[in-house]
């Protein structure tokens, strides 16, 4: 007994066109083995675009109608009940018949990425109305194979490239825009263009190096992938004053020797472009550090709030003494 199309596609025999869409639609979906693991959806999936081929085209429907079908499917040179001669088989690609009835170009990923795919008895009608892809028309029969036995396209690996921003730019942030070239598919689904496209990233106050914004897609697009999500990971530029320690920075102040027995007063930088003084009176050591709290980088969770600034303080020390130096300074300093 053949294949009984009607039932593939879960209706009635006499249905009208916009139900037979409406049913591809429904069972396409539901059966795509990206979303569908389960054992024997690849297949089903397969006999879901064969159904819909056939009785999407008035010609075929009619025959199958009349002569089921082992009459659709009879060799040329012989004849079925109906006397027609139609040795019809199945040679479209499924993954590009769903990819050119939902518009061309995967948007079944796109569909899903918005809360959808979780029951496979889910009602996918009113969904799709929201996103405009309501009553889908006729589409040109243009199904051609993909090289390599038709398989789901796979998505190529993310294309990473570094960011560099400036302190400056993370204490107050601000906004890069990326400009990238790429291939994109065009419509009839086989030749491709170049084209370039900017993407905007906005560098929120406070962000961290090794934060990564990722654009979904926007890689090369070919007949055989999906396209690379491009993803950017943000790097701190060097410099010149500031050091960064996750929230904090740490300013470098050099001072005498003489400073750091006696005392003294060090007027510290900050990334607004005002001054801090900061000043001692003990003995500094080489490498003592001071916080002045609240001046460092806003909290990438809490922007309102900001680290620290810590004044490390390096000691410079004379290259050379003179004699009468050394011996007065033998006589203060304690053995």
């Amino acid at each position: 007994m053949g294949k009984d199309y009607y039932k593939v596609l879960g209706i009635q025999k006499g249905a009208s066109e916009d139900e037979i869409k409406k049913a591809y639609r429904k069972q396409a979906l539901r059966y795509h083995p990206d979303k569908n693991k389960s054992a024997g959806a690849e297949e089903k999936f397969k006999d879901i675009a064969e159904a819909y081929d056939v009785l999407s085209d008035s010609k075929r429907r009619d025959v199958y109608d009349r002569c089921g079908e082992e009459g659709l499917k009879q060799p040329m040179g012989g004849s079925n009940p109906g006397g027609h001669q139609f040795n019809y088989s199945f040679h479209g690609d499924p993954h590009a018949m769903f990819a050119e009835f939902f518009g061309g170009n995967s948007p079944f990923d796109h569909f899903f990425s918005h809360g959808g795919g979780g029951d496979d008895d889910m009602d996918v009608d009113d969904p799709f109305a929201a996103f405009g892809m309501g009553g889908m028309g006729g589409f040109q029969r243009s199904f051609k194979s993909r090289p390599g036995g038709g398989h789901s396209r796979k998505k190529d690996p993310p294309v990473v490239h570094e960011l560099k921003v400036s302190l400056e730019e993370v204490f107050s942030g601000c906004t890069k825009r990326m400009k990238i070239s790429r291939k994109r598919l065009n419509v009839d689904g086989s030749t491709v263009r170049n084209e370039d496209k900017i993407l905007t990233v906005d560098i929120r106050r406070g962000w961290k190096e090794g934060t990564k914004i990722t654009f979904p897609k926007e890689g090369d697009e070919t007949p055989t992938n999906i396209p690379a999500d491009i993803v950017f990971v943000v790097k701190d530029k060097v410099h010149p004053v500031f050091r960064r320690d996750g929230s904090d920075i740490i300013f470098s102040a050099k001072i005498s020797l003489r400073d750091a027995l006696c005392g003294c007063t060090v007027n510290v930088p900050t990334l607004d472009g005002r001054a801090v003084t900061v000043s001692s009176r003990d003995v500094i050591k080489p490498g003592t550090k001071k916080r002045i709290v609240g001046e460092g980088l806003p909290f990438s969770k809490f922007p309102e709030k900001r680290g620290d600034m810590l004044v490390e303080f390096l000691v410079k020390f004379p290259d050379k003494l003179g004699q009468s130096t050394r011996e007065a300074l033998s006589q203060i300093l304690p053995p």
